[in-house]
């Protein structure tokens, strides 16, 4: 039974699973989760929970780790979650920002950009599966909230959800 909870979680409900970008599925199936914690949490719930679930990725992605005897299998996307939901911590709520979010976080995590590469390479464990993820959030994230804060006209204030 246990085995099979960090399978759910370590593949976020089976969406690691799915053929062909595991971690592109395990970010969209994060919207929901995202959305409900945007619309239902003040702010600092919200990092406060992301926070949470980063340390719950790593003992999970670890214990994965530990029962398929693997380092950093696609199927976990755990990692992604926590990510994404950094990547859209305190951005507008609107369709502009969901859209510039995902896709800036799936370019960032998939091309590893210097420093998060070294990460990615040189950490291991459960950390390992988690930290380049909690740093392509943290620089979406930056990099976002630069061009909403300078470049009102985008729209990131239109059409809210």
């Amino acid at each position: 039974m246990k085995q099979k909870i960090i399978i759910l979680l370590a593949t976020f409900f089976g969406s690691g699973k799915l053929p062909k970008s595991p971690g592109t599925w395990g970010t969209l199936a994060t919207i929901p989760l995202w959305y409900l914690m945007a619309t239902k949490l003040h702010i600092v719930s919200y990092m406060i929970v992301t926070v949470l679930l980063c340390v719950a990725a790593i003992v999970i992605s670890q214990a994965y780790e530990n029962m398929t005897n693997t380092h950093d299998s696609k199927e976990i996307v755990i990692d992604e979650v926590v990510g994404f939901l950094i990547t859209m911590t305190w951005l507008p709520m609107t369709w502009q920002s969901l859209v510039a979010g995902f896709v800036l976080f799936r370019i960032v995590d998939i091309t590893k950009p210097p420093p998060i590469r070294q990460l990615d390479q040189k950490v291991k464990g459960g950390v390992g599966v988690v930290i380049d993820d909690i740093a392509a959030g943290l620089v979406c994230n930056i990099l976002l909230q630069i061009v909403y804060t300078y470049t009102p006209w985008l729209g990131a204030q239109s059409q809210t959800f």
